[in-house]
């Protein structure tokens, strides 16, 4: 029988959370014959072993110094003979057997959508406030049409850059993308955020994005305060020089953001009685923001040594701004 649709999967030393993620997209519930394909780029944990265990996983194995978050997706869906792909990280455990069903039918319900997404869900053992934020997050997509596109709303899209924002939000730990589209506007061969700039990309050519509320993923890491600084670091760096997003101000904003942050986690947590500790690591949580937010809008202005320390993504300061 022809496959439908691919399950990629990048992997580097996931752990143990890999085999949970990987059996379960293993035992997906469709109608239809699926694949999936496992690229690694060059584990040492065993998860090479474990999955070729697993006769029916197709493995790519490349070098870690050739693997790019943009060119190695592009290496995988090339291989793959769905003519839908649908992509997972290696810690993003699928909520439900219908995972996949849903997701390729969220794409399929117009031949004019490019792609889908699905909502994070926290893992259990998480704090109270990523599972807050995550749930907010997404039910704000959930209260828009389920299918978007530029010319939703044509005068917003020219205007508004949180509308554009909201356009191009695609999220490779839990996406579908229509292969046909993909052969004429593959990921661009970045470090950062290329499954926002092929969004982008996809939008502005006309194409169609849909949310596919029930195709969940349990997806969600908890940062210590400096590592949470370098997330944000990346993502103000990134936002700046490939979308030409400003998510951090001067002095006064940063500490204008930072207090009224800690202000609504403060009484927010309170209200919900939660521990004072855990208040208090969300506090430093959302100083940390607030500072790489600032620090990474400026980040072009910053000598490379310093940015190197600041980001977690090192490779983000050598790629192109022409991608």
């Amino acid at each position: 029988m022809r496959v439908k649709a691919s399950v990629i999967i990048p992997t580097k030393n996931p752990g143990l959370m890999f085999r949970q993620v990987l059996n379960a997209v293993i035992h997906q519930r469709t109608e239809w014959p699926f694949e999936i394909i496992v690229v690694d780029s060059g584990s040492t944990d065993g998860t090479v072993d474990f999955v070729r265990k697993h006769s029916t996983v197709i493995l790519i194995d490349i070098p870690p110094e050739t693997f790019g978050h943009g060119r190695t997706r592009n290496l995988a869906i090339a291989a793959a003979r769905g003519a839908f792909c649908a992509l997972l990280t290696h810690d993003a455990l699928p909520a439900s057997q219908n995972w996949l069903a849903n997701l390729v039918s969220s794409v399929e319900q117009d031949d004019q959508i490019a792609g889908a997404f699905g909502p994070h869900l926290a893992y259990p053992e998480h704090s109270v406030f990523t599972k807050r934020d995550l749930e907010r997050y997404f039910h704000g997509f959930g209260q828009l049409p389920p299918v978007l596109c530029r010319e939703t709303d044509a005068e917003r899209y020219r205007n508004d850059q949180g509308w554009r924002q909201v356009l191009h939000y695609y999220s490779d730990n839990n996406s579908c993308l229509r292969r046909s589209v993909w052969q004429q506007i593959p990921y661009p061969d970045v470090d950062f955020a290329e499954d926002q700039i092929w969004a982008a990309k996809v939008i502005e050519s006309g194409w169609k994005k849909a949310y596919a509320p029930d195709a969940a993923v349990f997806h969600s890491h908890e940062y210590m305060p400096f590592e949470r600084l370098q997330r944000a670091f990346d993502e103000a760096l990134a936002f700046r020089q490939l979308f030409g997003y400003r998510l951090g101000g001067g002095l006064a904003q940063t500490v204008g953001s930072a207090a009224a942050l800690s202000y609504t986690d403060w009484c927010w947590g309170r209200s919900h009685n939660v521990s004072f500790p855990e208040i208090l690591r969300r506090i430093l949580d959302d100083i940390a923001v607030a500072v790489g937010h600032s620090l990474g809008a400026q980040g072009a202005r910053l000598p490379e040594r310093i940015r190197t320390m600041l980001s977690r993504d090192k490779k983000l300061f050598y790629t192109s701004r022409s991608a």
